[in-house]
């Protein structure tokens, strides 16, 4: 099915991502294979080979390096795109870090996966959330169509702030699942993503330095500009946002909110479980029970003022983790509490481990968390369920 603005395809959530590549129109594309990364890498070469992606796609010996690529060409002025996963994504931290403070908006597609040890291949969302702070914009999806249009409006809000960003999406749920993707005209993402001009680049007619040693109060007004580019990003994000819903009919936000209107429990998680908590608040709703769902799209910067507002007015909250920090416990259930503090008529926060690991969570299961919620702890740390 086509029109004048998108074509409709059945595609895997990995093949959106590289199609989002592909029309955002980066000239440089370092990769290195992971599962379950590879079909990203993959799709890019085919799209390559048939001279369809004017691109320069490098494969290093490891993600380290693949990200020291990312970093050399984004500073010679050059849009650049990567994507990785779990171990990989460790393998780049110091890089992470170098990348920021480089001020390189890079976009990298991360496909959310276990870390070792021991070894898995499931959804888990540990591999980013890890990277929390290290100075990247960081968005998680639900669906493939949501991959490929936060990639490329990932693009446009990086190049705006020069702030590096990252985009995952669950192995598997989303990486592998197909499903129909309306795939925008190159013409209309074109018109929503200009060239890349950045102010700085390495240029032989205008000398400039990156990376040097640096004073102790240079280093402080770094990380302050830094800090202030990315409290630009929920603002920024939102204006791509409704662009891009002009232009596609599409709009995500940076969170949404779902049948909360009257809620007295809130569901909120990340990435491919709200969908299944969709259907837990449908089938709860149907039986009489007051519960909605908070989607968090943008996770870095935390949407602290858009997560106050959506919960205003709920009695409880119930957050669903999948990822865990040992001696921690769910890295966004603590954030959370942390945005929440202090908050007049705050509501009460519990938090589930759930899908730890890429166990299973049904829609059943989910409403059974609810009927549970009560008799949790609301303590500081996430609670172990199945």
């Amino acid at each position: 099915m086509t029109d004048s603005r998108h074509e409709t395809m059945l595609l895997t959530g990995n093949h959106a991502v590289a199609w989002a590549a592909r029309l955002a129109r980066p000239k440089v594309a370092p990769g290195y294979p992971i599962t379950p990364q590879t079909p990203i890498l993959e799709k890019l070469t085919e799209f390559q080979a048939d001279g369809e992606f004017d691109a320069e796609i490098i494969t290093p010996e490891s993600e380290h390096s693949v990200m020291a690529a990312c970093i050399a060409a984004s500073m010679a002025g050059v849009r650049v795109f990567t994507a990785t996963a779990s171990q990989g994504m460790l393998l780049m931290h110091e890089l992470l870090h170098y990348a920021a403070g480089a001020r390189a908006p890079i976009v990298m597609a991360n496909v959310n996966r276990t870390v070792a040890s021991p070894w898995a291949f499931w959804p888990d969302q540990t591999d980013s959330l890890a990277q929390r702070d290290t100075g990247w914009i960081q968005f998680y999806t639900e669906s493939a169509q949501e991959s490929l249009d936060t990639v490329i409006q990932a693009f446009r809000i990086a190049e705006q702030v020069l702030v590096p960003a990252m985009v995952s999406h669950d192995a598997f749920y989303v990486s592998h699942a197909l499903e129909p993707v309306q795939v925008p005209a190159q013409a209309l993402v074109d018109e929503y993503l200009p060239p890349f001009a950045p102010p700085h680049r390495i240029d032989p007619d205008k000398v400039e330095s990156w990376g040097n040693v640096v004073n102790q109060e240079m280093f402080n007004r770094h990380r302050r500009d830094l800090g202030e580019a990315m409290a630009r990003v929920p603002a920024v994000a939102l204006e791509a946002d409704r662009e891009w819903n002009r232009l596609t009919g599409r709009g995500w936000g940076v969170v949404e909110r779902y049948r909360c209107d009257g809620a007295r429990t809130v569901i909120v998680t990340m990435g491919s479980m709200c969908g299944t908590a969709r259907e837990a608040v449908d089938a709860m709703r149907d039986a009489g029970q007051a519960v909605g769902l908070l989607k968090v799209r943008l996770y870095r910067p935390l949407p602290v003022a858009a997560l106050r507002a959506a919960l205003a007015g709920v009695p409880e909250v119930l957050v669903l983790d999948r990822n865990y920090s040992p001696g921690h416990g769910g890295v966004l259930h603590q954030e959370l509490r942390a945005a929440l503090y202090g908050m007049d008529g705050a509501p009460v926060i519990r938090g589930l481990l759930a899908g730890v690991g890429g166990v299973n969570v049904s829609p059943e299961r989910i409403a059974g968390y609810v009927r549970e919620a009560a008799g949790i702890d609301a303590g500081p740390e996430s609670v172990w369920v199945r």
